[in-house]
């Protein structure tokens, strides 16, 4: 009986459209109305997700956005500037292309989330050429806040996790990376930077990707969930995300706070900070996994050897290996002579103790 309603009313309906509008076929008649209603329920749905997504997930008291209203020195502010830093209407620039400058930007909140993604929108840009050019910056979630320091403008021994964005090579051998290079590393408090090798034997995972004087949009995306973090970069305009490193076993603690920061020497860029947008990531746990779940006082990665990487020393050329070869026979002859006339001597004055 309802079907038969239903035939009736929808053939009902066809005479009525034909009626008003006659230039459609009547057998392509369903089908448009299947497609506008398909479409129309798709758009509703993908509209009402972002919407609930940006109202639900988005943590704005962790995060620095357009105009930057909750930046500067008030009482009320969310975050602080240090050094050098200072706010456009555009972007936080931390240093500006000049030599011996360092600036940061700290939020002042201790985070507290378990689950989630942090995406920066950030540039360097300067009028250097390749390899003439400042260090790069650094994004953070540490202990402490507002320390100045060598690594990036940040201090040394830092307890947290540190996300560079490395432009300048400093060691003589770039090994098996490119540069510009995006790297993470977990402080303990113990661990430091090694500027000269470029932080390779603390790091523990990382890509190359073209972030300096880029002509498009460069973004970096940190996903921590379930002891997991998962660093993607977007730097070549395709709006993808490309994986640049995963690091299972990681274990932060809460109340740290982020940062972001740079330094420059005698080479200079601009290091610009559009935006940080923090996520909470909704994740379910089972009982069992609640019951593992432990509280985590210092930073740690479960199996650390695994990131282990001896770095070769530079070896010498065949100039320097000959010059060492030359020297090292010449200075033995010098010896042996010496040797000789020492013994010689010896022997005549003890062979004129006799007479």
């Amino acid at each position: 009986m309802a079907a038969n309603v239903s035939k009736l009313n929808m053939s009902r309906f066809r005479r009525s459209f034909c009626a008003v509008c006659p230039v459609f076929p009547l057998n392509h008649l369903a089908e448009l109305i299947c497609v506008l209603v398909t479409v129309c329920v798709l758009t509703q749905q993908s509209l009402a997700d972002e919407q609930a997504f940006v109202e639900d997930f988005l943590k704005r008291e962790y995060s620095l956005v357009k105009p930057y209203r909750g930046l500067g020195f008030s009482s009320s502010s969310q975050w602080d500037l240090m050094g050098t830093a200072m706010v456009s209407p555009d972007h936080v620039r931390l240093t500006p292309d000049m030599q011996s400058r360092q600036g940061a930007v700290w939020s002042r909140i201790p985070f507290i989330l378990r689950d989630w993604e942090l995406k920066v929108h950030f540039k360097v840009h300067g009028v250097g050429k390749k390899n003439l050019n400042g260090d790069g910056l650094a994004i953070w979630l540490t202990k402490d806040r507002m320390q100045n320091g060598p690594v990036f403008g940040n201090m040394n021994h830092f307890v947290g996790l540190g996300i560079f964005v490395d432009t300048y090579p400093n060691a003589d051998k770039m090994h098996d990376r490119t540069f510009p290079y995006v790297s993470v590393m977990l402080g303990n408090g113990t661990l430091s930077y090694d500027h000269d090798r470029d932080g390779r034997p603390t790091e523990l995972g990382g890509c190359s990707a073209m972030t300096r004087n880029s002509i498009y949009d460069t973004f970096l995306l940190v996903r921590y969930s379930k002891n997991r973090l998962t660093l993607m970069v977007d730097v070549d305009g395709k709006q993808e995300w490309r994986d640049c490193a995963e690091i299972d076993g990681l274990r932060l603690p809460t109340g740290y706070y982020f940062g972001a920061s740079s330094v420059t020497g005698d080479l200079s860029d601009n290091h610009d900070i559009i935006s940080m947008k923090v996520y909470q990531l909704t994740v379910e746990r089972t009982p069992e996994e609640e019951e593992e779940e432990e509280e985590v006082t210092i930073p740690r990665v479960d199996d650390m050897h695994q990131f282990q990487v001896n770095v070769e020393e530079e070896g010498m050329s065949g100039v320097q290996f000959f010059f060492t070869l030359l020297f090292s026979v010449l200075g033995l002859g010098v010896l042996a002579v010496v040797g000789l006339m020492v013994y010689s001597r010896w022997k005549e004055n003890r062979r004129k103790r006799f007479y």
